[in-house]
């Protein structure tokens, strides 16, 4: 008798079909009868969370057995998508539905509290962000374009491992080289040192910032110079050192970084990519600590950088021009003369951060120092800030 055999290519179709339709977020009530579309920050498939057309997200959490379950925004009460935990509602289903109101464009982090525990989203991606791996939602900003993917030559983000000194350890620094690099091979290239924030690492102005796409359209429409984009984790303790927990330990790790940039990072990109290894072509920016770590380590190394960014760059309470940073903006005119570009920016909707960012701006202008404040209206200490500072900033590079 003759048996009915499936051949293996069949089923392995069929087992990819039925893994594709199961998706975390195909609940019971994932049928949609509005205008809203899924997050094109979800897994493969995931239908929520859904963006309506006037930017409120319905999230939906199937806990069955939860006596209480809520959605958390990140940002410490300066999140887009919102100041305060919501509370959802369930279903006979189990499922937990909430829906947000009218949400600032841009990435926001978020998570859920399952009886007071805190879940990550099954139908959101994770990125790296408060320390860990963080869902987020990504809210389209009408009419704004600068950081999707384009039809427009894409350049590459590679990753170099490399030996710190300093450290004792293998480091990874991303480097964003543009769509040009490889054929034409006689050309060098100037640097941006670009650091992202606390919690985050450096793989956060890719993923989340969306950087790569962000050049790849300046540079195609002629707004930017081609440049490389390095990218490294803001954290490093030196070889030997144990410092507590805390602020002390924060500070060390910062003051480890520095020496980490001046003598292993820099160092390492001169030798493995064509740079034009000077300060007129040689930029570092950062948002929050980043931006923090931008002014700490180019201000204090004028002959390393000529070219300066602090998006978002953490509160300075009484901010004196005259005593600042060593003293280096005490000469106006031997400042404005060996700094190209010095770039202050914060959203109009931050705490803290605009006021300081502000004022100092303030008192450099009093103190004759050249600088640039850029306002990213009604964003907060988020990334739709900084992706706007980044449009804004890079086309100012390296021109002399």
């Amino acid at each position: 008798m003759r048996r009915n055999r499936t051949s293996p290519l069949i089923l392995s179709l069929a087992l990819l079909t039925a893994l594709s339709c199961h998706t975390p977020t195909n609940y019971a009530r994932a049928q949609v009868t509005d205008d809203s579309q899924p997050a094109t920050s979800n897994v493969r498939g995931g239908q929520y969370p859904r963006v309506h057309s006037d930017s409120r997200v319905t999230f939906q959490f199937k806990a069955p057995a939860a006596q209480k379950v809520q959605l958390q925004p990140g940002g410490g009460g300066e999140s887009g998508l919102g100041s305060r935990t919501l509370d959802m509602t369930k279903g006979d289903d189990g499922v937990w539905v909430v829906t947000t109101p009218p949400a600032v464009p841009g990435f926001h982090y978020y998570w859920f509290l399952v009886d007071g525990v805190q879940v990550n989203d099954p139908g959101s991606e994770t990125y790296f962000g408060y320390g860990r791996p963080t869902s987020a939602v990504e809210i389209p900003e009408k009419g704004a374009d600068y950081y999707e993917a384009k039809d427009v030559p894409h350049g590459d983000v590679r990753v170099r491992w490399y030996h710190s000194k300093r450290t004792g350890q293998w480091r990874r620094a991303y480097v964003y080289t543009p769509a040009e690099y490889d054929t034409r091979t006689r050309t060098r290239y100037p640097v941006l040192y670009l650091q992202h924030g606390a919690g985050e690492d450096e793989r956060g102005w890719t993923n989340q910032g969306r950087m790569n796409f962000i050049m790849d359209n300046l540079i195609a429409a002629g707004k930017a110079k081609p440049m490389l984009v390095v990218m490294d984790c803001g954290y490093a303790m030196k070889a030997g050192v144990s410092v507590g927990t805390g602020q002390q330990n924060f500070m060390a790790q910062i003051g480890g970084f520095e020496e980490v940039v001046l003598n292993d990072l820099i160092p390492t990109i001169d030798t493995n990519y064509r740079t034009l290894a000077n300060r007129k072509t040689r930029a570092m920016a950062g948002l929050s600590m980043g931006g923090f770590q931008a002014l700490q380590i180019a201000l204090g190394h004028l002959d390393t950088f000529a070219y300066i960014g602090a998006f978002s760059s953490p509160p300075r309470p009484g901010f004196d021009a005259k005593t600042a940073y060593n003293g280096v903006f005490s000469d106006a005119k031997k400042f404005n003369k060996s700094v190209k570009l010095l770039w202050l920016g914060a959203g109009t909707g931050e705490k803290g951060f605009y006021a300081s960012t502000k004022a100092m701006h303030e008192s450099l202008d009093t103190a004759g120092i050249k600088n640039i404040f850029y306002e990213s209206k009604g964003t907060a200490h988020e990334w739709q800030t900084w992706r706007r500072d980044l449009y804004e900033f890079a086309p100012l590079l390296f021109h002399d």
